[in-house]
């Protein structure tokens, strides 16, 4: 079974290379089987975290970033592969 995590933030105008940076530095342990990072409009920062694991198992996630570098609170998701 593969779970995929999603993680997405928006950045306070113009701090979303910032936000983006601050992502990277955030280590998963254990680490999942496969991590890609995005950027878009609006300095969003999207991280999806891929695991071998059901939907409910607990699973490390990425924790918020400072209050001052978000414009509004991080949505996070989770999927299941079919």
């Amino acid at each position: 079974m593969t779970a995929a995590l999603m993680w997405e933030a928006r950045a306070v105008e113009g701090r979303g290379h910032e936000l983006l940076e601050w992502t990277r530095t955030q280590h998963l342990v254990p680490a999942p089987i496969r991590r890609e990072t995005f950027t878009g409009p609006d300095d969003r920062v999207l991280v999806v975290t891929l695991w071998h694991a059901s939907n409910d198992a607990d699973l490390p996630e990425i924790p918020d970033p400072p209050p001052d570098l978000l414009h509004r609170p991080v949505h996070r998701w989770r999927f299941e592969k079919v």
